[in-house]
């Protein structure tokens, strides 16, 4: 039985650092760019662009560590098993230091298949090149991130997910103003920066998570590599990266099938991304705290405050999207006209404005019950329910597309966020009855 009743404040406490935390993310990446700018040339911005994208999609594919550690140590948090706690921290730091090396051994046919999806000019991929071979040395550090921050969250500690994530962006910034405007690095100042800044990172993140190793089974390898523990969480973790390599599917394609309908449009619907990426940077502190209050009752077997935990999140959740759809209705105009100056997108992503306004409405229920499955553990119906989803999208694509152009590859995108919130919203009850409630 998790030790703290479920109300507003306990969520808010989870919540409000990891909102705080994201919004870090948007300013190193204009610092990035803003400082290799500084040096006059084109080719610099295109390739620190070109090479984080790349190693970020590269890294994301292990984003299933973050979310899968979250929902076993939430429910072991819950169910008191302070040994297997600090067990899942020994697993998920081997095992993120297993990909990085696996990563860093590989790095030549990775960039070379990268580089053949995403073609450059010569200049641009040499710059590139430059910039991962010294990223990829922090790779372990990277992916590792990922399983600190999941454990912290379990646990309701988001504060520490902040520390980190404040520390590793701060630090990145301090270093590319001093390498590459102080010291003249240029590209490979930008990723020296980053590196460093991943592994001091790490450092910290393991501090953090001190507690876990002051508990001898975080190194009772019997228990670390027990075939059971092992083979469960393998298949929560490839459940939860088919549902995310699925999604990422869905975006990727609407991105190539905008490009169809000619620059301005493509570059309109670019624009209009950086809404949902502002709405989920919003939403991610509740969907976490629905993971972590979720796993510790379904830990705990204790199916009314698991349904307290859902039912308060949930309508935080609501809270959120109506103002982001209220910011969106009213200012929207205003927050294009930010993000480009040409006259011209401008004109286009207003047409498509309304859809942005909709777009948190539609997505919430998938949003939050994203965080109650992962919590739950429940990744097989995240992924078959994520395969459904996304044959809705594709049917909506082949019937909307053809007849509304631009304005159906839009409903399409929407129509996927509702598909998902209604397949895992037909899923939930089987999770009550897991927790006990019949």
């Amino acid at each position: 039985m998790a030790a703290a009743p479920v109300t507003h404040r306990r969520v808010l406490k989870i919540a409000l650092p990891v909102v705080l935390s994201n919004a870090t993310v948007p300013l190193l990446g204009a610092v990035d760019t803003g400082v290799v700018g500084q040096m006059g040339l084109a080719a610099p911005i295109a390739a620190v662009g070109v090479g984080a994208i790349m190693l970020t999609a590269i890294y994301w594919m292990f984003g299933f560590l973050r979310m899968g550690t979250t929902g076993l140590v939430s429910q072991a948090h819950g169910a008191g098993q302070t040994g297997e706690v600090a067990a899942l921290l020994t697993r998920a730091l081997l095992i993120a230091g297993g990909a990085g090396m696996a990563i860093i051994l590989l790095q030549m046919p990775i960039f070379s298949v990268a580089f053949w999806v995403s073609p450059a000019t010569p200049e641009v991929e040499s710059l590139a090149r430059d910039y991962m071979q010294i990223r990829v040395f922090s790779a372990p550090a990277a992916i590792s991130i990922y399983g600190l921050t999941g454990w912290l969250i379990a646990q309701e500690r988001t504060r520490g997910m902040f520390l980190i994530q404040f520390w590793m962006n701060g630090l990145n910034i301090v270093l590319d103003l001093w390498f590459v405007l102080g010291l003249g690095w240029g590209v490979t100042g930008v990723a020296w920066a980053t590196f460093l800044s991943e592994w001091s990172a790490v450092a910290l993140g393991l501090w953090l998570c001190r507690d876990a190793f002051a508990v001898p089974a975080w190194r009772d390898w019997p228990r670390v590599f027990d075939r059971e523990r092992l083979r469960h969480m393998m298949a929560l973790n490839s459940n939860i990266l088919i549902r995310s390599l699925l999604l990422q599917v869905v975006f990727v394609s609407f991105l190539l099938l905008g490009a169809r309908f000619g620059d301005v449009t493509l570059a309109a619907n670019q624009v209009l991304l950086q809404f949902l990426y502002i709405t989920s940077y919003g939403m991610d502190g509740f969907a976490f705290a629905a993971e972590a209050l979720v796993g510790q009752y379904m830990g705990a077997r204790d199916g009314r405050n698991l349904r307290r935990a859902a039912l308060l999140t949930g309508g935080w959740a609501i809270v959120i999207v109506l103002a982001m759809a209220l910011l969106f209705a009213v200012f929207g105009g205003m927050i294009i006209d930010i993000m480009t100056t040409s006259d011209a997108v401008r004109s286009e992503a207003r047409i498509y404005l309304i859809y942005m306004v909709l777009a948190p409405l539609a997505g919430v229920a998938a949003w939050m019950f994203d965080g109650i499955f992962i919590g739950a553990t429940g990744g097989r119906d995240m992924r078959n329910m994520m395969v459904v989803s996304f044959g809705i999208y594709l049917v909506a694509l082949v019937a909307l597309l053809p007849m509304f152009g631009n304005h159906g590859l839009w409903m399409a995108l929407l129509i996927s966020f509702i598909a998902r919130g209604v397949t895992l919203a037909l899923r939930y009850p089987g999770l009550e009855r897991r927790a006990g409630i019949r």
